[in-house]
């Protein structure tokens, strides 16, 4: 019922409830070995969407602090990154193929890509694709997957370990550099606290303010 009553307010107000915008592309991505193991990416070709991650059984590992929950939230990237995606995705026939070079190349994790549409949809699943634009889709969204998760262990980090966004903050920046983290506007919530709370290192909200302009840029 309350998800009844949210959906018919975001009608009301003129806002776009994810799901509604037809059809979507989505990627599923497993690796036992990495935490967490397995993650949803859903995009529309407005650029909104949704991300869901699970944990899975890899060991704790200490060192690395305070472990992030599991995310399930919506997220929103650019229009632009949208359509390239999509056209992407189309000029690909929708997945129709498969898409797996295997090639003896080092795992990089299962990723299932799936075109949904109404009347049906379409996947292929890779390790390494054989077609250089599909493994750069899938490197795209990992990298978009990643800024997300950044993002959570952020909040994670700004409510238990506040000395750790050091740290956490300088890996983002480079990541967001080199492209290993991308679509950083997916997670300007915690940018802006962090760029606007004076309690945490000014070293940490410089970089939260570049990382915005960045995400503007």
């Amino acid at each position: 019922m309350r998800a009844w009553f949210l959906a018919v307010a975001m009608l009301a107000m003129g806002l776009p409830a994810f799901g509604d915008a037809g059809p979507v592309v989505e990627l599923d991505y497993t690796n036992p070995g990495l935490t967490p193991a397995h993650w949803v990416l859903t995009l529309s070709a407005d650029g909104s969407g949704h991300f869901r991650s699970e944990r899975g059984n890899a060991p704790r590992d200490a060192s690395q602090g305070f472990e992030a929950a599991n995310v399930d939230r919506d997220i929103q990237v650019t229009t632009e990154f949208a359509k390239h995606i999509f056209d992407v995705v189309q000029q690909h026939d929708f997945f129709a193929a498969d898409c797996e070079s295997h090639m003896k190349v080092a795992f990089q994790g299962w990723k299932k890509l799936t075109y949904k549409r109404a009347d049906g949809s379409n996947s292929c699943t890779f390790s390494f694709a054989k077609d250089k634009r599909t493994q750069a889709l899938g490197e795209s969204l990992v990298a978009v997957a990643t800024a997300i998760l950044e993002g959570a262990r952020l909040e994670t980090l700004l409510q238990h370990d506040r000395l750790g966004l050091d740290r956490e903050m300088e890996f983002l920046t480079e990541a967001a550099g080199d492209g290993r983290a991308q679509q950083i506007c997916a997670i300007r919530e915690i940018l802006e606290r962090l760029a606007g709370d004076p309690a945490v290192m000014e070293r940490v909200r410089k970089r939260a303010r570049l990382l915005l302009a960045r995400a503007e840029g």
